[in-house]
């Protein structure tokens, strides 16, 4: 085996069945990263209750690899636990998958899997989303992107009041990264927002907060149309963890810019790599493969053989392996360029200009209303407004 470390063992010692398909996905991750393709996220599942945000997803994001992000309102929800005053040290515990939910419903213990939590944990968290949102920044109409980025610098206020550690909203805040959310009534952050609505409807009171959902998903285009106008190989990546209306949510811009707005020159994802429980068969969204998604226009038909795979897997156990497999290579880099300088550095390795793109990121909600008049500009010209 290469002595490099972890990359080492997966580019090496993965020759076939299921580990192929890993060797494979790094393959194409690397690749991706190497060459400065902007890469979009999807991630369904809770791994903000879980604490994979703290163990691999945050330090992923940090790099500046990552343009936006899809995900689901509970993960959003349940990143605020850990920065609550009344969380203690660490609000989850471990619980038995097979055990007595009966029992942990009587203990007031809520269950996720094999997470456990106090139902007090979900009350206090209710009431910190209704003291966010009942806030005077947001009593407008606006986009669930704005929304996430205005909780986030609330989330991150707190995690500093109580010394909890960076959450995912307050990352995404502190660099500009969109979260989009394809399904925000599904949640607890919307449940609260429609209590404020409820509350005010029925006492005769002010709540003028307002998700725009037209206004979300031509923003969602309109970063797919930045993509192609100024990555440096015309187009993104995506990585998609689990499936659901995450990855469908991720999945849509292309077929909203060319089918339904009628724009020419518009080209799906150039890598599109998914790690998925889903069996094929099922004919879910969730299981289906990048290859079923040309068909589409979801993913660009001219490169898909060679930028594409769809590992069979839970990425809650691959995910570790491969970000600290990237983060490594990353480090390696950067000791390289401190030995070698930048100039040679780049000669000898190419894919570390790639690595070492700036931290800082992509910052695309700081150019929201920008990309989207461009896109509204494109609208105008073809005509599809009439």
């Amino acid at each position: 085996m290469d002595a490099r470390g972890l990359d080492g063992l997966l580019e090496d010692c993965l020759p076939s069945f299921g580990a192929g398909y890993l060797r494979r996905v790094w393959h194409l991750l690397d690749e991706a990263i190497g060459r400065e393709v902007p890469m979009t996220l999807a991630v369904a599942g809770p791994v903000t209750a879980s604490g994979q945000h703290l163990a691999w997803l945050n330090p992923l994001l940090d790099t500046g690899w990552f343009c936006l992000i899809s995900t689901t309102d509970a993960v959003c929800y349940h990143d605020g636990h850990r920065s609550l005053e009344s969380a203690g040290p660490e609000p989850f515990h471990e619980v038995p998958i097979f055990g007595d939910d009966g029992a942990l419903r009587d203990d007031k213990v809520i269950r996720i899997t094999d997470i456990g939590f106090d139902e007090d944990i979900l009350l206090s968290q209710d009431d910190f989303i209704s003291a966010c949102l009942a806030q005077p920044e947001f009593q407008r109409r606006m986009a669930g992107t704005e929304m996430r980025h205005l909780l986030g610098a609330h989330y991150a206020a707190q995690e500093q009041r109580t010394g909890a550690p960076e959450g995912l909203l307050a990352l995404c805040h502190r660099k500009a990264l969109p979260i989009f959310v394809g399904a925000p009534s599904d949640g607890s952050v919307f449940l609260n927002s429609m209590k404020l609505w409820a509350q005010a409807r029925a006492q005769g009171g002010a709540y003028d907060f307002e998700l725009d959902l037209h206004e979300e998903v031509f923003e969602s285009c309109a970063y797919h149309l930045w993509g192609l106008n100024e990555s440096l190989h015309g187009g993104l990546g995506t990585l998609i963890l689990g499936g659901g209306v995450p990855k469908n949510f991720n999945l849509q811009p292309e077929p909203a810019l060319s089918q339904v707005l009628g724009l020419e020159d518009i080209r799906g994802y150039l890598y599109d790599i998914q790690i998925t429980t889903a069996p094929i068969t099922e004919g879910s969204l969730s299981s289906c493969p990048p290859s079923e998604a040309v068909t589409w226009g979801k993913v660009d038909r001219d490169t898909y053989h060679s930028t594409c795979e769809s590992l069979p897997a839970d990425y809650s156990i691959v995910m570790p392996i491969l970000a600290r497999a990237l983060l490594e290579k990353r480090a390696r880099f950067e000791g390289l360029e401190k030995e070698l300088g930048e100039e040679v550095l780049f000669e000898r390795h190419p894919e570390a200009r790639g690595y070492l793109r700036e931290r800082a990121g992509y910052r695309l909600l700081d150019r929201r209303q920008e990309l989207m008049q461009v896109l509204q500009q494109r609208v105008a010209a073809s005509g599809s407004g009439e």
